[in-house]
C-alpha cells in the first residue's frame, strides 16, 4: 500500500472537455510542478492555452490548489484506490489586458439618458 502513497496517477481535465494525461507524479511533487507539466503538454491546437504558471488554477476535490501545497497534501479520499487515476480539473486564467478591455467595453456599453421635460 506504500506505491499509493508514494505516487499518484493525475490526469487534467481542460475546459472543453479533452484530458491530459494521465502522467504518475511523487506525492512530494509540488502543485506548481503539476503547472509546469500542464504547460508542456498543452495541447498546440488549443486557442486558450496558459503563458505561464500564474495562468494556470488546478482544482481538485472541489478546491483550488495553492502552488507552494505538496500533491500528498492536497490528495483527497477519493485519491486513494489502488490503481486508480485521479481526474483534477484546469482552469486558465485571462490575462489582464483582455479582463481590462472588456471593462472598458461594458462601460462605454452601459449609458442613459435623461430628458427634461
Amino acid at each position: 500500500m506504500s506505491g499509493v502513497q508514494d505516487s499518484l496517477e493525475i490526469k487534467f481535465r481542460l475546459i472543453d472537455g479533452s484530458d491530459i494525461g494521465p502522467k504518475s507524479f511523487p506525492a512530494a511533487a509540488s502543485v506548481a510542478t503539476l503547472k509546469e507539466s500542464i504547460l508542456s503538454q498543452w495541447p498546440k491546437e488549443k486557442a486558450n492555452a496558459p503563458r505561464t504558471v500564474k495562468d494556470v488554477k488546478i482544482i481538485s476535490a472541489g478546491k483550488i490548489l495553492e502552488n507552494n501545497k505538496t500533491v500528498g497534501e492536497c490528495r483527497s479520499g477519493l485519491c486513494d484506490v489502488p490503481g486508480g487515476i485521479t481526474t483534477m480539473h484546469v482552469v486558465v486564467s485571462q490575462p489582464p489586458q483582455e479582463k481590462e478591455k472588456k471593462a472598458t467595453n461594458n462601460l462605454k456599453q452601459n449609458t442613459c439618458a435623461c430628458i427634461v421635460l
